[in-house]
């Protein structure tokens, strides 16, 4: 009962607790990064340096009037959020934050649970989330936030491609879709997938930019319009759903590609004699330096690239990273094939 029921529900409750508590922050990291780049000091009034901002928002969002309109479809305009957060957050299920923590000497995975269709598992519940997009831009029953909705769902879709296109190479690499799996082949490598497979890893970045609306290619916000795009009648904790999704998404694409290229929980330099006490750091806090690296550049990104056009968008998309993508697995699958020979 311990083994089936308790355990698994203690990691869901610390998963989901820490995917909350980090998008707090993160919000608040991403405003003093912009703020830095631009030679400013970001929010600095609720809390000492402003750490405390977050809660303040927090609360101002459940305090803030949430408002329906007149002739929007209610059950799906509310339902709509929620469609799109759950994804986000059922997709950690599959990721392994570390290796083994010993619990009263019995030991205990870092991760919920070990699929051995993992990352096929990411890639379904993935692509639900477009389905709330969509509905939220239609339920309103307002032009912008219609034109936005179809305008994000083609985004989504096109660079949905590209990304689950660069999977396959990594599954050719390390002969599995299970994530504790592709772990355990770089580490039998004694390489990192970032270094085998590093034009799987560009595409996989810049879809992960396009598919979690991030800069450059946050066009789903449609301020060319001045409006929010698909979500500009959503407002208080519906519209809270909606941006809780976002950045949860980006801890997910993050954690994926540490997952699949950077080793997951390995630590760096494993055969370099003199580094050996790094093996005393916990293996999870492997993993989150570098998410958290990861998450570092998209905001980064977004504080100095401009947007792109609609049009390029979709050129790049189409035209250049899934032509890559296919490429690359033919590349990868020959080299398997040599190999094995």
């Amino acid at each position: 009962m311990i083994d089936l029921l308790v355990i698994p529900l203690i990691k869901i409750v610390i998963v989901l607790t820490g995917v909350l508590i980090t998008v707090m922050y993160l919000v608040l990291l991403e405003r003093k990064v912009q703020a830095w780049v631009q030679v400013r000091l970001g929010p600095m009034r609720v809390g000492p340096h402003g750490v405390l901002q977050p809660i303040a928002d927090v609360l101002k969002l459940f305090v803030k009037e949430d408002i329906t309109p007149v002739r929007a479809d209610k059950v799906v305009f509310t339902l709509a959020p929620i469609i799109v957060l759950v994804p986000a957050i059922i997709a950690f299920a599959v990721i392994p934050f570390g290796d083994q923590v010993s619990i009263f000497g019995k030991p205990v995975p870092l991760h919920i649970a070990d699929l051995n269709i993992g990352l096929l598992y990411i890639v379904a519940v993935a692509s639900i989330g477009i389905y709330g997009i969509i509905l939220g831009g239609w339920s309103s029953n307002s032009k912008y936030p219609l034109l936005g909705g179809l305008r994000a769902s083609a985004q989504l879709i096109s660079y949905e491609v590209a990304v689950t296109l660069t999977f396959v190479s990594v599954i050719l690499a390390s002969g599995s879709l299970s994530m504790v799996d592709i772990v355990t082949a770089q580490k039998a490598n004694g390489v990192w997938f970032a270094f085998v497979q590093p034009l799987a890893l560009f595409i996989y970045f810049v879809g992960a930019l396009a598919e979690t609306n991030r800069s450059p290619f946050d066009l789903p916000e449609a301020e060319q319009e001045l409006v929010a795009g698909f979500h500009t009648e959503y407002s208080g904790m519906r519209f809270a759903l909606f941006f809780l999704a976002e950045y949860a998404n980006m801890i997910v694409v993050s954690a994926v590609a540490t997952t699949l290229f950077f080793g997951g929980w390995l630590r760096p330099f494993p055969s370099v004699a003199f580094l050996h006490f790094l093996d005393f750091v916990p293996t999870w806090i492997w993993f989150v330096v570098k998410t958290f690296l990861v998450l570092y550049l998209f905001l980064w990104i977004r504080a100095t690239l401009p947007r792109y056009r609609y049009d390029q968008l979709m050129r790049l998309g189409w035209k250049v990273l899934i032509p890559l993508a296919i490429a690359n697995i033919i590349v990868t699958a020959a080299v398997k094939v040599a190999l094995s020979d």
